[in-house]
């Protein structure tokens, strides 16, 4: 039976921080999350024409996959390494704490982006508001004008957030080539594939910007499981694209934690705890899990019996050894299995 979880929060109904006709920003911190630890997680909609403003993040990167629309990214690394990019739906970007960066709808549709952060409480600065926090004068020592010339632009130093563009988008030609901070997730072959799954991985192996966060695209049909599983060395955050499904976790006092995930909504797994997936009422459910390291690992039930001898695992189990299932050697867990037993409520 559904019930209230610490495991699990809605995205959709988080912390709103902005919301306009020009798009909308929610979060999901440690303070409205608390059992978030490494993590947090936000949601940005962006109306065509509408700019997330330049800004920076003071203790996290960021990974961001953007859901639906097409939009310009601009972002200015440390020694004026500048470069912009166009992102569209499927498609993930990566952003190193502290660089300045911007997200641009130049689209015809609504765009919306879920991004994940390498911290439960992602502290950022505007780049309005830090114009603000200097003087007429400073500002124009800065640029080598006048200070009059500033006293015309209205400032403070509280964040605009969301901005609206006045006329087309600038795009640059060099937008249309590769860049580090970019990756087509989707488009990517699936390095785990089966008849009733896959699974795309944004890590290291691949995206060698990533040096600290990572982030797997996972499908799983009505008649697939993720099978059970942990993550020795990574947390795991995910977000309900489409569908839902039907979880249990354990601590590590015996406490079970079962529980359904519906569209919209985020879980929080700590690291090395055992947990695992199954689809409830939809055909197929896709899952952004994101890790905080550049390439998590699992270990899974299936090929952790066939570390150990048949003696060990009747001892362990506390049965016979005639009485142990004929369970099947597993050098390499699949990730995905077949669901051939009908879900038990």
């Amino acid at each position: 039976m559904p019930h209230s979880s610490i495991h699990t929060a809605s995205l959709l109904q988080g912390e709103e921080i902005y919301r306009s006709e020009l798009g909308s920003l929610t979060r999901l911190t440690a303070d409205n999350f608390p059992i978030l630890s490494g993590l947090s997680i936000k949601r940005l909609t962006l109306a065509p024409g509408s700019i997330r403003e330049p800004h920076w993040h003071a203790n996290a990167t960021e990974l961001t996959y953007c859901t639906a629309g097409q939009a310009l990214v601009s972002v200015l690394d440390s020694g004026s390494n500048f470069s912009s990019f166009l992102v569209r739906a499927g498609e993930m970007f990566h952003i190193d704490s502290g660089a300045l960066h911007h997200v641009e709808n130049i689209g015809d549709t609504d765009a919306e982006f879920i991004l994940a952060f390498r911290h439960e409480r992602p502290e950022g600065f505007g780049f309005s508001a830090a114009l603000g926090a200097m003087t007429d004068s400073v500002l124009g020592n800065t640029y080598d004008l006048p200070a009059a010339d500033f006293a015309t632009i209205r400032r403070s130093t509280t964040a605009k957030l969301v901005l609206r563009r006045d006329g087309a988008p600038e795009v640059p030609a060099t937008a249309q080539f590769g860049d580090p901070h970019h990756f087509p997730l989707e488009a990517m072959p699936a390095p785990v594939d089966s008849p009733v799954g896959s699974a795309r991985t944004a890590r290291e192996q691949f995206w060698p910007a990533l040096h600290d966060i990572s982030m797997y695209s996972l499908r799983i049909r009505e008649d697939g499981m993720r099978e059970p599983h942990w993550h020795p060395v990574t947390a795991e955050m995910g977000y309900v694209h489409r569908g839902s499904a039907r979880m249990t976790i354990m601590d590590p006092d015996g406490t079970l934690d079962t529980y359904t995930v519906h569209e919209g909504e985020v879980y929080f797994i700590p690291r090395a705890y055992p947990h695992h997936i199954e689809v409830t009422d939809s055909p197929q459910i896709h899952l952004l899990i994101f890790f905080d390291q550049p390439t998590p690992a699992d270990i899974g039930y299936r090929a952790s019996v066939s570390a150990y001898s048949r003696k060990v695992l009747a001892a362990t189990f506390g049965i016979a050894l005639d009485a142990l299932p004929d369970l099947p050697f597993t050098p390499s867990d699949p990730l995905i299995v077949t669901r051939n037993n009908p879900l038990v409520s």
